[in-house]
């Protein structure tokens, strides 16, 4: 049945990711070294931007998206600031996390001052006084509000040029190290395990809801922390909705199942798609989506590899299922990064231009829809190298549960 989970050996304290400690069966994270190649993009911005008027880089960097500062600092709580600048970082966040941040940050070896206040009044007072004599101050133009933009102009900041960036730290998150691959293959596998221990209730008449949870609870049980994402289970004509949610619709025999799910760990990501069917499908067509989705999906996985572009990947793809007179009915890219986030950059379709490199993480998963029949989707997730792909979800594809 489902595996027994790495935690149970020797657990980590709550809040900390396992390859933190020394115990733990996972090789840790190079969370020490975020923060100065955070500072080295700093210094590229106004080549970079045209929103900076100055020619000098600005001093620091304020963020304020929390899965970038969770990357940053391992810090794992829902509220927080951290203010990076070229000698120090400081991260302020309130008193619930007093203890939590202290403990997080030192398993991390981030070198990050911690800082605890009430929300507004105190934590601007210390990022004032820690910005005081900065003449530009970056921010994330994806993740603050213009309202946000406008207090740090006219009250936190006055005085300092703040300045527009996109996608510092998400560029940086793009390529994985070895610990972060380790814990995405793990979570891959507890993903593969589930699915082998449930598979089975789909010949069982059970309703799309009632699979997903008991896939959802194995997932758990496995030793995951969490699910990616809300388990998608679509059977029969739902297939045909690529994000279907999983309903009170009984699985029937010779009607294609498509399921969609990952795990979590220590943060880290899964993503998987199997297009199931309990015994032969009901019609030609529908064994047919699934050949050509198969061979799709395998001719995409081929070309991932370091320097091909990702529109490469998705042509491979989509060339195959446009010759099977589906082009129309293959309803979304091909597929996208993966890590703290289930969809991150690189993504993986027709009109990108990114280039893979190796350490990226990102899927593969071609798709037909056919609003009569049901949905086909095929989904790795794999590890780009220099000359090919590492696949993380090995769970069977074959197609036909007796």
């Amino acid at each position: 049945m489902t595996a027994t989970s790495p935690r149970s050996a020797s657990t980590p304290p709550v809040g900390v990711d396992r390859g933190l400690v020394d115990s733990s069966p996972l090789p840790a994270m190079d969370v020490a070294g975020r923060l100065d190649r955070l500072r080295t993009r700093l210094l590229e911005i106004p080549a970079e931007t045209s929103a900076a008027t100055s020619a000098t880089p600005p001093g620091a960097i304020l963020i304020t998206r929390m899965v970038n500062i969770r990357y940053l600092t391992g810090f794992t709580g829902s509220a927080g600031l951290l203010l990076v600048l070229h000698e120090e970082a400081l991260l302020v966040t309130d008193g619930r996390y007093r203890d939590q941040s202290a403990l997080e940050i030192a398993a991390s070896g981030a070198d990050v001052r911690v800082e605890i206040g009430l929300t507004g009044g105190a934590q601007k007072e210390t990022l004032q006084s820690a910005a005081e004599g900065l003449e530009g101050l970056a921010l994330e133009a994806g993740d603050v509000t213009w309202a946000q933009q406008r207090r740090f102009a006219s009250d936190w900041f006055d005085g300092i040029e703040l300045v527009a960036t996109e996608a510092l730290v998400e560029k940086l998150r793009q390529v994985k190290d070895p610990g972060e691959v380790a814990r995405m293959a793990e979570a891959a596998r507890i993903a593969d395990t589930a699915l082998a221990s449930v598979r089975h209730r789909l010949a069982e008449e059970v309703t799309e809801r009632e699979f997903a949870l008991e896939l959802d609870f194995a997932m758990r049980r496995g030793g995951a922390e969490g699910c990616s994402f809300e388990t998608i289970v679509a059977s029969g004509p739902n297939g045909a909705k690529p994000h279907a949610r999983p309903g009170d619709r009984r699985i029937a025999p010779g009607e294609l199942v498509v399921i969609d799910f990952g795990a979590l760990v220590d943060g880290y990501c899964s993503d998987m798609t199997r297009t199931l069917c309990v015994g032969p499908p009901a019609s030609a067509t529908a064994a047919r989506m699934v050949e050509v989705v198969a061979e799709a999906q395998r001719a995409g996985v081929a070309k991932v590899r370091a320097g091909a572009t990702t529109k490469e990947v998705d042509e491979a793809c989509r060339s195959i299922i446009a010759e099977a007179g589906w082009a129309d009915a293959f309803l979304h890219g091909t597929g996208h990064g993966v890590g703290l986030e289930i969809h991150e950059d690189p993504r993986v379709a027709a009109s990108s231009e990114a280039v893979l490199a190796t350490g990226q993480v990102v899927t593969v998963e071609p798709g037909v829809y056919l609003s009569d029949i049901g949905g086909v989707r095929i989904e790795d997730t794999v590890v780009v190298t220099d000359d090919g792909c590492r696949i993380l979800t090995n769970a069977p594809k074959e197609l036909v549960i007796a």
